[in-house]
């Protein structure tokens, strides 16, 4: 057992017993569409033991684990062996699917297959908004001193919308982290309310430091300056350099968007700072979830760098198919980006290694439609596409999902 579990359970909901968004017009709905294409087990015990929650999809939580310990435990081609695992085993294919509380011993016999510096035992990220949503006429690009182009995007303050931000930061309502996530901080990912307390000037001297930069405005050096890194290759995401945070997600919103530029951001990912076993996805893993340097080897759910219940059964989908096709003799499967479950597989083996960090599903990661539909048009017409696309992807291997 790990220390946030409590029954003997498959797939207990250590959380929220929610699995979000149903509706197409959130990528996460739509990711829930195409796991049931493919047969999910996951989604099939959700929607079966599923609560009223409105828009959303909440199961009994002690209803779903249930049912998904039974159709595994009375499966005739499933074997359970309930027992501690401290080493790699030698089968092949193999899935590894230990999830974000991997235990110290199999985190060390994972380190000795992904290397010490590419296994992280904690999430230091940053919030990531939709370009989209950001005020272009209050932000403007340009890397300090000019150097790199337009490589940032520079949300500028002065002193006045320093002081209410810096004074809304202080005071804004942070996540207590559980007995098991002890508060265990870094200097180069200090979350960003940790440094504010240190002094009205830290943020200034520190990531939000104004220094090569030049307003163009106002033709002078901001009083401060929060930037903004291009996350994706289409630029539809931009991550706030510098801003992990502890901040409730409610608190997130409120605090950030008093920043100049990200009045109306829309976030697709929050910053957190918390315990989190993961691996340096674009380094060791293939787009088909195998391990690069170890063939037959597959990783699954949260512990590949994705973020969330759906998400993580998505992965352990495509794992399962994957080691399938090793099994008997052919290629794994390259999902398409235009899929929800492709653009995830795809950031997490593309993604810059040197700033990767666990990523919801989102319809920023999928490539872009032609400019003309409106963005409530858009997302409609990206489910439609990427359930069109994976319908005729599937017959590739319909026979696998039996």
């Amino acid at each position: 057992m790990t220390p946030a579990h409590h029954s003997g359970f498959f797939a207990e909901l250590v959380c929220s017993n929610s699995l979000r968004a149903v509706s197409l017009q959130n990528a996460v709905g739509l990711l829930k569409e195409e796991m049931c294409l493919l047969s999910s087990l996951v989604m099939a015990c959700a929607f079966k033991t599923r609560l009223p929650a409105g828009g959303a999809l909440a199961v009994d939580r002690e209803e779903f684990a249930a049912l998904v310990t039974e159709k595994l435990e009375s499966h005739p081609l499933v074997e359970v062996v309930r027992s501690e695992v401290t080493e790699i085993p030698a089968a092949r294919p193999l899935v590894i699917a230990t999830g974000p509380l991997t235990s110290p011993a199999f985190s060390r016999a994972l380190a000795a297959i992904t290397g010490a510096d590419s296994l992280y035992f904690y999430d230091a990220a940053s919030p990531i908004v939709i370009f989209d949503s950001i005020n272009l006429e209050r932000a403007f690009y340009a890397s300090r001193y000019e150097k790199g182009g337009q490589d940032y995007l520079n949300c500028p303050l002065n002193k006045e919308e320093y002081t209410k931000f810096y004074h809304e930061l202080c005071h804004a309502a942070v996540y207590r982290g559980k007995d098991f996530e002890k508060e265990i901080f870094f200097e180069g990912c200090m979350p960003v309310e940790v440094l504010a307390a240190r002094g009205f000037d830290t943020l200034r001297y520190g990531p939000l430091k104004p220094v090569g930069l030049v307003d163009p405005a106002t033709g002078e050096k901001p009083y401060a300056v929060v930037q903004l890194r291009r996350d994706n290759r289409e630029g539809t995401l931009y991550n706030m350099v510098g801003f992990q945070t502890r901040l409730l997600r409610g608190e997130q919103q409120r605090v950030f968007r008093l920043i100049p530029g990200l009045e109306k951001a829309v976030f697709v990912r929050y910053g957190a700072v918390h315990r989190n076993t993961f691996i340096n996805s674009p380094l060791i893993l293939k787009a088909t979830l195998e391990a690069k340097a170890y063939p037959g080897i597959f990783f699954a759910g949260q512990i590949t760098g994705v973020e969330g219940y759906v998400e993580s059964a998505a992965m352990g989908l495509v794992a399962g198919i994957n080691a399938y096709c090793r099994a008997v003799g052919d290629e794994p499967l390259i999902f398409p980006r235009e899929t929800a479950i492709g653009s995830l597989l795809d950031y997490i083996s593309t993604a810059d290694p040197k700033h990767f960090q666990p990523m919801n599903v989102n319809f920023g990661l999928m490539p872009p439609l032609p400019e003309g539909p409106k963005k409530r048009e858009r997302k409609e017409l990206m489910a439609r596409r990427g359930l069109e696309t994976l319908s005729i992807f599937r017959n590739k291997f319909q026979h696998y999902l039996h």
